[in-house]
């Protein structure tokens, strides 16, 4: 295999394409992930403040419920021992132990007292519902927190929640064997949990605290950070991929102009030749004398200056196609006649070739209105594209037909057709087909895409159907009239 420098410097230049690439779409995750990372540890910091305040409030809750238990207990002990009759007996052993062990007597005391008062079982089913509530609006309120919320009291006993969200709940059986029961009630998947009333022996139950909007709350503080984040990326992403396509694209438009001007320096190259040769000829000294040779001559430098002309006028003509210059007058003409007189300059080529050209002119009004000189250009573009990519016995067929609001002509070959990606760009500039091992096909890549920009200047469109080995066919609609604009 051969390496030319330009081979090398177009593989070069891919290859820092892509590496580039690479770099910025790694660069872009990683910035996305990055912020992602920042963004959600925000999140943490925010739950767990949120979680140590709530833990904050159940405690202050707790010490609240304690305290009004021990409150209402005392008072009840001491009602108690007012009501309850009192033993001589019992009295007066009392108040000789006081009077020998002060200490004695007063664990005596304690003990009697305790005994009444913490029972945990008692004082967790004791609980005031409506001073539960408070508590709990009030604590959480003092902590700056607003959230909807749910709660409920769990016996240990029971197995099951007595008190749910201000309410006495009936209980029937132990609820903790059904799974329906837990999957419904969201109390028992609830992250706050505190014990109530408990010591060394007893656990009685728990207080549990649910926020069903928790999870919404605290991504509702970085949204807007999340949101800006979000769009400011997309814009990124957005530009990166545009400016990728530019580079692909300018890279194959570079690609192609090179190809544009290899090919014109090689059609200019024979005629410069040719004339050049001429010249040298008519100034001989034995053609000198000759005026039929210096005729001749003259002839084979005017019809190669006249092909020369006809190549830069191609490049003008596309030059001012692109920047909208050209004037169109349009007339009305049959548009047969048209076909006609292309079919005849075609012809002696094809048959050069071992093919033929027919005419299936069925459109029974040709008559449109347009420029002749273009709409000639068009016909004779796509007549020279068959003949030229169908290298043995071309077959062209030509046809029309009327369609709604105009005529429709289909130049249909038998040549070696077009790949699906090369269908993608035959209309554009400098844009050449691949013909593999066909090395005869000359050109600048500017007829199809004049083509294009002329039947668009006449509003009409154009397509073609094509398969690699079984030829293309290119069909043009043209409307009749043309707008008074």
């Amino acid at each position: 295999m051969c390496w030319n420098s330009s081979t090398i410097f177009v593989a070069m230049t891919k290859n820092a394409i892509w590496t580039i690439i690479i770099i910025m779409t790694l660069s872009l995750v990683g910035v996305g992930v990055i912020q992602f990372f920042w963004i959600k540890r925000a999140v943490d910091l925010d739950e767990k403040n949120f979680n140590d305040k709530v833990t904050l409030a159940l405690n202050n809750v707790k010490k609240r419920l304690i305290s009004d238990a021990e409150t209402e207990a005392e008072q009840l002990f001491y009602e108690k021992k007012i009501r309850e009759p009192k033993s001589v007996l019992n009295e007066l052993i009392l108040e000789d132990i006081s009077k020998n062990n002060v200490e004695l007597s007063q664990r005596i005391k304690d003990i009697e007292y305790r005994s009444f008062i913490y029972d945990p079982y008692q004082l967790l089913e004791n609980i005031n519902i409506e001073t539960l509530d408070k508590n709990l609006q009030i604590e959480l309120e003092s902590k700056d927190i607003d959230l909807p919320y749910e709660y409920g009291v769990y016996s240990n006993r029971d197995k099951a929640y007595f008190i749910e969200n201000g309410n006495y709940t009936a209980t029937i059986g132990d609820t903790t064997k059904s799974s329906n029961v837990a999957a419904m009630n969201p109390l028992y998947k609830a992250e706050y949990k505190i014990s109530l009333f408990s010591d060394e022996i007893n656990d009685p139950g728990h207080l549990n605290l649910y926020f069903p909007g928790k999870s919404r709350f605290l991504w509702s503080n970085v949204i807007g950070i999340l949101l800006s984040s979000t769009v400011f990326t997309g814009l990124i992403l957005m530009c990166f991929s545009y400016t990728i396509w530019v580079i692909f694209h300018q890279k194959k438009v570079s690609e192609m102009k090179t190809d544009f001007i290899n090919n014109m320096t090689h059609e200019f190259k024979t005629p410069i030749a040719t004339i050049s040769l001429a010249s040298d000829s008519i100034l001989s000294p034995t053609i000198l004398d000759n005026k039929d040779k210096i005729i001749r001559f003259i002839n084979i430098i005017k019809q190669e200056n006249k092909r020369m002309l006809s190549q830069v006028e191609k490049v003008l003509q596309m030059a001012q196609i692109e920047k909208r210059n050209v004037e169109l007058k349009f007339h009305p003409f049959d548009l047969h006649d048209i076909i006609r007189d292309a079919v005849v300059n075609a012809e002696l080529k094809v048959q050069a070739k071992g093919g033929s050209i027919s005419t299936q002119l069925e459109a029974t009004n040709a008559e449109i209105t347009g420029d002749i000189t273009h709409i000639s250009g068009i016909i004779n573009n796509l007549l020279d594209n068959a003949e030229k990519y169908t290298p043995n016995n071309p077959e062209i067929v030509i046809s029309t037909r009327n369609v709604k609001g105009g005529i429709e002509f289909t130049i249909a070959d038998n040549g070696i057709g077009m790949s699906k990606d090369a269908l993608k760009n035959i209309f554009e500039k400098f844009y050449r087909v691949h013909t593999g091992n066909i090395h005869n096909v000359k050109g600048f890549g500017l007829g199809l895409s004049y083509v294009k920009a002329m039947v668009e200047a006449h509003h009409g469109k154009v397509s073609v159907r094509s398969e690699t080995g079984k030829g293309s066919a290119f069909t043009v609609m043209l409307p009749s009239k043309q707008n008074s604009k």
